[in-house]
């Protein structure tokens, strides 16, 4: 006798097979149904590696539902779904929440210790520059959870559309994220002044695919030579017709600075000044600079350069209209996110490795910037100087170092080790502030601030130094620095109107191995030559 067993069977079969499939799957959850989240299910159960054993959404009305054979689930579930679903990881699909939704949603699955991967934003998806399956690392900008402002578009073009443009220190982060900025603007001509080779190799080959890809009429130029040559930098800017300069090349790591500190200021003190000076006689329209917040109340080498490198701009703006047309400002911001001195990347590769993360201070604390946003804050600035102007643009709330190491730990999967946590995964220590570093940073110098039409952007009323003083101060840095006459060096750095409180004693590498290795009485052999020289 035969018996069909019909459906039963089948569906029986199926079920069997489903179950086989997915067995050696790694099951996952997805935050967020929506259409990204339904087509990135799609993707995932088609292919050999995740399966899909539940979506997360915020939109009650979802509850219960079941959509390509997933239940949607509130997150008050989500316990359950991981122990005893047994899920590994938790895909965010949320492409066009603002920052500041998806910090919340972070906030909420920080506690959990599980590893939470986002898809790529819908701006790749849509150019191609990414898949919908490319999971990456949460972003830190989700973090901070900070909406950029959409830039005003009037600001972005007044100082860059048909000019001819420069950028020095093109190949930095800051640099290099201006000119992917200034191209998507048109100018004529984009000049990249780099002293780094392999730097402007990279940002020139970046930016000529670029405008190939999309077909533009910009010339792009890529100049090797340093800030601290005057004459190359005047012959690259009457050449090629510069109207528009921003000037990243800086030295901008505070140890390192600490350690070569006549470098330091060769390179951010007369290396503005030169560029500055080149612009002034190439009749150059608008000279920006970038400065940092670390030159408010400098406790630092750097900060104290970057201090003095506005005040070199400031006694020049005092000529405009004078002797000059160029218009000098200056702009403040603190740390950008992936910059090549960020913690950031730091973090990542120690948790890769397993810890432990090191960090100076437990209270140590910094304001950060997407480089995106400062690029595009920097431009619009710009184009609001009128003369001798000092920006600050607004970074929101400051950052606890600490707090931010342990979120990338736990959003990892893994836990921070701790004297009543013993077996967790990753420690975090605290080495000890480094020569000049902060605690904190500041932004302004008084109180003395305005607003300006841009709600981030800022204006600061500083200390200035008269012209006359200014060039007297500058022949005196000059010869200190030719002779390496630290003790000079920083005095000066102290007399001038920087605000510059040292932490630290003279850090500088060589002065210090010179001292060390000087016989005792050198200073009795050195008396004798000076008063020999004067018989």
């Amino acid at each position: 006798m035969f018996i069909d067993c019909g459906g039963g069977a089948r569906v029986l079969v199926r079920a069997l097979i489903g179950k086989m499939t997915t067995s050696n799957k790694e099951p996952v959850i997805i935050y967020g149904a929506g259409s990204s989240g339904r087509q990135l299910a799609t993707a995932l159960n088609a292919g050999p590696e995740y399966f899909v054993n539940a979506f997360i959404d915020d939109d009650v009305t979802k509850y219960g539902s079941i959509v390509q054979g997933i239940p949607i689930r509130a997150f008050d579930d989500i316990h359950e779904l991981i122990k005893k679903r047994k899920a590994t990881k938790i895909l965010l699909a949320m492409p066009s929440a603002t920052r500041a939704r998806r910090k919340e949603v972070l906030a909420q699955l920080e506690p959990l210790t599980i590893k939470v991967l986002s898809i790529p934003g819908m701006a790749d998806i849509v150019e191609g520059k990414a898949q919908l399956t490319e999971f990456r690392d949460v972003g830190i900008e989700d973090l901070l959870g900070r909406d950029p402002v959409t830039p005003k578009p009037e600001l972005m073009i007044a100082n860059i559309a048909n000019k001819v443009v420069m950028v020095t220190g093109a190949g930095g982060s800051i640099g290099s994220e201006l000119c992917r900025q200034i191209v998507k603007i048109k100018p004529t001509k984009l000049v990249l002044f780099e002293r780094s080779e392999i730097a402007l190799y990279s940002i020139e080959k970046e930016l000529a695919e670029y405008i190939t890809r999309l077909n533009l009429a910009i010339e792009l130029i890529p100049i090797m030579g340093s800030v601290q040559r005057v004459n190359r930098l005047e012959t690259v800017m009457r050449t090629f017709g510069v109207k528009t300069i921003y000037h990243a090349a800086a030295y901008k790591h505070v140890p390192l600075v600490e350690h070569n500190v006549v470098e330091g200021v060769c390179n951010n003190v007369f290396g503005t000044y030169y560029a500055a000076k080149a612009a002034v006689e190439a009749n150059v329209d608008t000279f920006v600079l970038i400065s940092t917040d670390k030159a408010v109340r400098p406790t630092n080498v750097m900060g104290a350069t970057k201090r003095m490198a506005e005040l070199m701009l400031q006694g020049l703006a005092q000529d405009q209209g004078i002797k000059h047309k160029t218009r000098f400002c200056m702009v403040r911001f603190g740390n950008v996110l992936g910059s090549s001195g960020s913690v950031v990347p730091l973090f990542r590769r120690q948790i890769k490795e397993g810890g432990p993360i090191t960090l100076t201070h437990p209270d140590i604390t910094r304001y950060f910037m997407t480089i995106p946003e400062a690029a595009q804050l920097v431009i619009q600035a710009g184009a609001m100087g009128k003369g001798g102007d000092v920006f600050v643009l607004d970074m929101g709330n400051s950052v606890k170092i600490k707090d931010l190491a342990t979120k990338m730990v736990r959003l990892s999967g893994l836990e921070i080790k701790t004297d009543t946590n013993p077996h967790g995964d990753i420690e975090i220590k605290c080495t000890g502030l480094r020569p000049g570093e902060k605690l904190y940073e500041e932004l302004l110098i008084g109180d003395n601030v305005e607003q300006t039409p841009h709600e981030r952007i800022m204006t600061a009323h500083e200390v200035m130094l008269p012209l006359s003083e200014l060039n007297v101060f500058i022949d005196a840095l000059d010869i200190a620095c030719h002779n390496f006459e630290h003790e000079k060096i920083r005095q000066l750095l102290l007399d001038a109107p920087t605000g510059f409180n040292p932490t630290d004693g003279i850090c500088d590498l060589v002065w210090n191995a010179r001292l060390k290795n000087e016989p005792k009485d050198n200073t009795e052999n050195v008396t004798n030559v000076v008063n020999l020289s004067n018989q």
